[in-house]
């Protein structure tokens, strides 16, 4: 194995064992900051080591280990040890166990809450949405700095300010290192999702830059997704939350032409649509269903993205039931954007006046002033009614507010095209 073959082997060991070894450590340290310090210690010490003496056969544990004895010397040098045995054993004792408080012990224990723990402690509302996200990748995904700020096109030092600042506010704030309980927990687990379907997004449908999408973030956000699936099994809009990236991502191969141009759904070639990913996303579905109880928003939307995946042809997508799941939605879930998309789906099942009346109506919503989409969506409209020119402008305006360059050609390809001939509505 060459030294590159070392280190990209080291990378891989570190993406799948940082998040738990933070975690442990974290549960112990009661300081995220604190946690995450002590792992790195131990990744340094393996690429010290590693390269000479071969990758262990359990790296997992060798990295848990090391984690340990660098746990140890800290609580030492701050006369901290003798502490922390009595808060453990204050713990244990109150969990009515019997054996002797063992620091080692403690750090092996209960992977599986210690991980659910750090989700919460990283998603936690007190931190800004960019700080979660950003928080929530270094920690759980094991992602550089640089490739944070590379996946959302932002200064490599700002995304550095926003995780210290982040780590320093839950040390501040004294967030708990715990899963909430009773009615906290619903408001807590909804922060957890938006940060991941956050991320999910910014991999589906790039904000800006010159990619149409960035497989990588969906692919976390996926992986983020299922991990909090198995951690907790019984919260149905976990579940919804999968299924919606499950289907959507089912979609990527299609969404993307040759040189990198955005396709969008109705003229996609579904042939591509990954059958698997559709599969699991509707068995996710159906889990969170099985649980019982309203369906949630996530929950809400993947219903409305199977019924894209389960037709075949464009022409096979019940609209009508797409249009009254986007009512429940708006209802649950009432938002500018969601009043858009139902827009869309009410246009699709009843014609584009229909439409355009719900989109005319928003065209006032100041949070709507600089959403690329209205006027992308109102130009799709009044192409269909023949309205070519107003459409034009529209398909223009789009253009101008979007920073993506891939939808930015896109939107001025249709606006060129209206001169030609009607464009039909393009949900995405």
């Amino acid at each position: 194995m060459t030294a590159t073959d070392r280190h990209r082997a080291i990378e891989a060991v570190w993406r799948i064992e940082s998040a738990k070894l933070i975690a442990g450590l974290a549960r112990i340290m009661r300081d995220v900051g604190l946690a995450e310090d002590l792992a790195q210690d131990a990744l340094v010490a393996a690429l010290e080591q590693w390269p000479e003496s071969g990758i262990p056969d359990n790296p997992g544990a060798w990295l848990m280990a090391a984690a340990k004895h660098r746990a140890i010397d800290f609580l030492r040098r701050k006369k901290l040890l003798e502490r922390k045995h009595e808060e453990l054993g204050r713990e244990l004792e109150a969990q009515q166990e019997t054996a002797v408080p063992d620091f080692d012990a403690a750090l092996d224990d209960d992977v599986g809450d210690d991980l659910l723990r750090l989700v919460f402690a990283a998603c936690h509302p007190v931190l800004s949405a960019e700080a979660r996200v950003a928080l929530t990748l270094r920690l759980l995904g094991g992602l550089t700095t640089e490739e944070i700020a590379r996946a959302f096109l932002v200064p490599e030092p700002t995304v550095a300010q926003r995780i210290v600042r982040a780590k320093r506010t839950l040390a501040k704030e004294r967030v708990p290192f715990e899963v909430p309980r009773g009615a906290e927990l619903a408001a807590r687990l909804s922060s957890v999702l938006e940060v991941i379907y956050l991320v999910f997004n910014e991999g589906y449908s790039a904000t800006a830059g010159e990619d149409w999408m960035r497989p990588a973030l969906c692919e976390e956000a996926l992986r983020l997704g299922r991990i909090l699936a198995e951690l907790a099994p019984q919260e149905p809009e976990v579940h919804g939350l999968v299924a919606l990236m499950e289907i959507q991502a089912s979609r990527s191969r299609a969404r993307v032409g040759p040189s990198g141009e955005p396709i969008l759904l109705l003229t996609q070639n579904r042939a591509l649509w990954d059958r698997l990913l559709i599969r699991r996303g509707l068995a996710a579905l159906e889990r969170a269903e099985r649980l019982g109880g309203a369906r949630g928003p996530y929950a809400l939307q993947a219903a409305i993205a199977a019924c894209h995946a389960r037709a075949l042809t464009r022409e096979e997508t019940d609209w009508a039931r797409i249009a009254a799941l986007y009512d429940a939605l708006a209802q649950l879930a009432p938002s500018p954007v969601v009043e858009l998309n139902r827009a869309v789906a009410i246009a699709m099942a009843f014609g584009p006046a229909a439409g355009l009346e719900l989109v005319e109506a928003l065209t006032s919503e100041p949070s709507l002033k600089g959403y690329h989409l209205l006027p992308s969506v109102r130009g799709d409209l009044l192409s269909k009614l023949g309205r070519f020119d107003e459409a034009r402008a529209e398909f223009e305006r789009a253009a101008s507010l979007t920073r993506n360059a891939r939808e930015r050609e896109l939107l001025l390809e249709r606006a060129r095209a209206c001169a030609g001939g009607p464009t039909p509505p393009e949900p995405r």
